[in-house]
């Protein structure tokens, strides 16, 4: 049973939504930073930059500290207000070619230590705490964590109402997206989203991890010093954008790496050879069309490679996993890869355009070899996830990616 809740945004007036909501802080280049900041004098970026103005490096703790304090002086400006209801918010982006419409809410720490919220992929500890300790000395979060659910029709009707009225917020970003916001803050409405939700008995991260751990490690550490925790205090929860299965697009991570471990490029191919069965494609880019097959671009050529079944042997969900299958048999072995979080000599890529990067990037000189693979699918991440494994960091990349300040939650 899934706990979902309504709760009290720190919202954008209707006005400024547009001037105020921005993209998550590591999706500018430097150059588009400082545009927004210099350009744009209600934008979210300067409360996450406030130390922007002084051109000089600030501790951690002083960061935190300086963003709560733009923070405050946003609110008094009136540039955001909190809502007198507690609301459910039903939030849509349009893309060129997509359309994603879930609902934001307050979502349950106790669902996460309980295995009701599920991650795919392990976080650093480090990233976990220092997240932990922006939280509690900011006191908000302003970016929801992107969970999904099986297709709900009750959830699905109520929407569908919502969305033929006028909705709160409606601009278009540079980016040729268009965002809508609607306002659920009806006691009938908000009781069958809440009750529909009980019947969903899992919740699967699709992207947020880091967020969602240092979140309800924070949740510990506060009932914990609270003498009287009830366990309905603001902390007890994050906030999420719950999105349906069926709307979710999964894309691929590229692998480039920057050497063959000591091997020459034919010593390197008679060992790929004893997996895989190989393809020369010469100049011609190849895409993978089925599981278990990849693509490989090394000295100017590419290569199909298909896994030979009788020299790797499947025991579990997650050694199916295409992106596990590479690791276990080439990256490792052969490459001398062990930490492929934090190895060097790997660099990941994310595939969304399908562009011809495993030949640029290794054209270059960068790399050595690279190598492509198909997307994992929706029934992999449950089952792998299911199963209590997690798959290897970069296998997805996930969309829809969220705006930040539309709703923002406070502790």
């Amino acid at each position: 049973m899934a706990i979902v809740k309504p709760f009290k945004a720190v919202r954008p007036s209707r006005d400024k939504a547009a001037l105020v909501s921005s993209k998550s802080y590591e999706a500018y280049t430097p150059a588009e930073l400082g545009a927004k900041l210099n350009f744009n004098p209600f934008s979210f970026l300067h409360i996450l930059n406030p130390d922007y103005k002084y051109h000089q490096e600030v501790s951690s703790e002083q960061r935190f500290q300086l963003v709560h304090k733009k923070y405050t002086e946003f609110k008094s400006s009136n540039y955001f207000s909190k809502d007198d209801k507690p609301a459910f918010y039903i939030y849509q982006n349009n893309t060129p070619t997509k359309s994603y419409c879930g609902i934001i809410s307050a979502t349950a720490a106790e669902d996460y230590h309980n295995n009701v919220i599920k991650k795919h992929e392990d976080t650093l500890e480090k990233r976990e705490l220092l997240f932990e300790k922006y939280l509690k000395k900011t006191g908000f979060n302003a970016e929801p964590v992107l969970l999904t659910y099986p297709d709900n029709e009750v959830i699905e009707k109520i929407i569908k109402k919502h969305q033929k009225e006028r909705p709160e917020y409606e601009f278009t970003t540079t980016d040729r997206n268009s965002h809508l916001l609607w306002v659920i803050n009806n006691e009938e409405e908000i009781s069958q989203i809440t009750e529909a939700f009980k019947s969903v008995t899992t919740l699967y991260i699709a992207d947020g991890h880091h967020r969602t751990t240092s979140s309800c490690l924070l949740a510990k550490k506060l009932a914990k010093e609270n003498k009287n925790h009830t366990g309905q205090e603001p902390y007890n929860f994050f906030m999420s954008y719950l999105l349906p299965e069926s709307q979710l697009d999964i894309y691929e991570f590229n692998r480039f790496i920057r050497d063959l471990n000591g091997l020459s490029s034919a010593e390197f191919l008679i060992e790929i050879g004893k997996i895989f069965k190989i393809q020369k494609k010469h100049q011609e880019f190849f895409r993978p069309s089925e599981k278990n097959q990849f693509s490989m671009y090394l000295d100017g050529e590419f290569y199909a490679l298909s896994l030979k079944k009788s020299a790797y042997k499947f025991t579990d969900a997650l050694s199916k996993l295409d992106a596990q299958i590479l690791f276990t048999t080439v990256l490792n072995p052969i490459l001398g890869i062990n930490d492929i979080r934090n190895d060097s000599k790997i660099v990941y890529s994310q595939n969304k355009s399908g562009s011809l990067e495993l030949k640029t990037k290794v054209d270059s000189g960068e790399f050595k070899v690279s190598f492509g693979m198909l997307p994992a699918t929706i029934e992999e991440l449950k089952t792998i996830v299911d199963a209590n494994l997690l798959m290897p960091p970069k296998t997805t990349f996930i969309e829809p990616k969220l705006r930040s300040a539309l709703t923002i939650y406070e502790l």
